[in-house]
């Protein structure tokens, strides 16, 4: 997993005219959230673009006035009419605790449905998986070469070292759909 800095203030006021206040000032409302309760802090607007906006999945090495701590971003909340960033909230990372996170899928190899004539569909961007922090991998990669022309590959059949894939076994990650020319063949 790739690693992120980030510094931060302590917020002294909470609430909405506080934090309304600090967007203001070109500074982002965060919680880091422990074992302990909250920890209310702000960020810089600039310092997160290249946290939030990408793909990939970050630990994040916090240092908050001097108080450093590794965490992962929980979750975000954008405003509702022109998508401006609100909020953070940050999980503080336990060396010996699983965490619970969206992973990018991405497919490798040449389907045998596409030798065929068909055309590879990716179903899904991401998996949630859970696992330690030092067991997550940037992405999952995804052997798609034993798909045939009209079959698909759902998560029953896959399997990471060290992760457990949360979501429905049932849900197709890739699949070989038939084109026209694949079908004017037969």
């Amino acid at each position: 997993m790739k690693e992120y800095s980030l510094s931060g203030v302590n917020r002294a006021e909470s609430g909405k005219k506080a934090a309304k206040n600090l967007r203001a000032e070109g500074m982002i409302p965060c919680n880091l959230l422990t074992k302990e309760g909250a920890k209310s802090f702000a960020v810089k607007a600039s310092d997160v673009r290249n946290l939030l906006y990408t793909s990939q999945v970050y630990m994040v090495n916090l240092d908050i006035e001097g108080q450093t701590c590794k965490a992962i971003v929980k979750e975000t909340q954008f405003g509702p009419i022109n998508e401006e960033l609100y909020h953070i909230d940050f999980l503080q990372i336990n060396e010996a605790e699983p965490i619970v996170v969206k992973i990018p899928v991405k497919l490798e190899g040449f389907a045998e449905g596409v030798k065929a004539g068909g055309k590879l569909v990716k179903q899904v961007r991401d998996l949630t998986v859970k696992g330690l922090w030092t067991n997550v991998p940037e992405r999952l990669v995804v052997d798609v070469t034993s798909i045939e022309l009209g079959k698909s590959l759902s998560v029953k059949a896959l399997s990471f070292e060290n992760l457990e894939i949360l979501n429905a076994k049932s849900v197709i990650v890739a699949g070989v759909k038939q084109t026209r020319a694949s079908r004017n063949a037969k």
